[in-house]
């Protein structure tokens, strides 16, 4: 039986730190390997990619899960709310299966590094710089918002400039939401130590969920940059 009491009470803020990023390792590393047996397998791909109520409830599942995740926080044990997110990474994994099948391993590969190496300096960034970056979270939310707006106007014009127009706006936001994500972690993780044990292991996961989805969106909106496509 797990113990919340007994796992947290000796814990350190590092070690919480490093929990949300081997969470969020975890979850890109489900996602990757669901991505890749879902597109080795043409019958469950067709089967998800072809049936649009497939991929209409996955979405919702995602946007269930999520909200979940950061409405009811509390209220979840720690298993459960770990549980929640890897059915997340899980999910997500088949959605993005698709990937694999529209662009090259090359270009998945080298986008993937470059994601990486971009996560990585923003994280750092985040976690060192002693600005308040606070104010750029608010900035980038409002973006956000608009960018939700854009895509949908986009899904009715099909027009190819503009989509391209909307990723480079979306990887200059996830960008600068990493760096966010990345310093708001660290003062929640040094405030729950003070407060809240039992509570701090839930936030890591959390935090890795928030983190995760900053790489998911980066990734996927430099693919229109950087991938190419195979030939049909």
């Amino acid at each position: 039986m797990f113990h919340e009491r007994q796992y947290a009470s000796s814990t350190t803020p590092q070690q919480l730190l490093a929990a949300v990023y081997g969470w969020m390792s975890g979850g890109l590393l489900l996602s990757t390997i669901v991505a890749f047996l879902t597109a080795s397998s043409p019958a469950v791909f067709l089967f998800l990619h072809k049936n649009p109520l497939v991929i209409f409830g996955l979405f919702f599942i995602q946007l269930g899960i999520g909200a979940t995740l950061t409405t009811a926080l509390p209220r979840l044990s720690f298993a459960t709310t770990l549980g929640l997110f890897f059915l997340y990474a899980g999910s997500m994994g088949l959605t993005l299966s698709s990937l694999l099948i529209i662009y090259t391993a090359a270009s998945l590969v080298s986008t993937f590094l470059t994601c990486a190496g971009m996560f990585g300096a923003m994280a750092l960034y985040g976690h060192f710089t002693r600005a308040d970056l606070s104010g750029i979270g608010s900035i980038c939310i409002m973006f956000l918002w608009g960018l939700c707006l854009a895509m949908i106007v986009n899904l009715f014009l099909g027009n190819a400039i503009f989509e391209l127009l909307i990723s480079a706006v979306a990887v200059a936001i996830f960008t600068l939401f990493i760096a966010y994500d990345a310093q708001r972690i660290k003062y929640v993780m040094a405030q729950q130590m003070g407060f809240d044990e039992q509570m701090a292991y839930k936030v890591t996961v959390l935090g890795a969920f928030c983190l995760y989805l900053d790489f998911i969106n980066l990734f996927i909106h430099l693919l229109q940059f950087m991938g190419r496509r195979r030939e049909q």
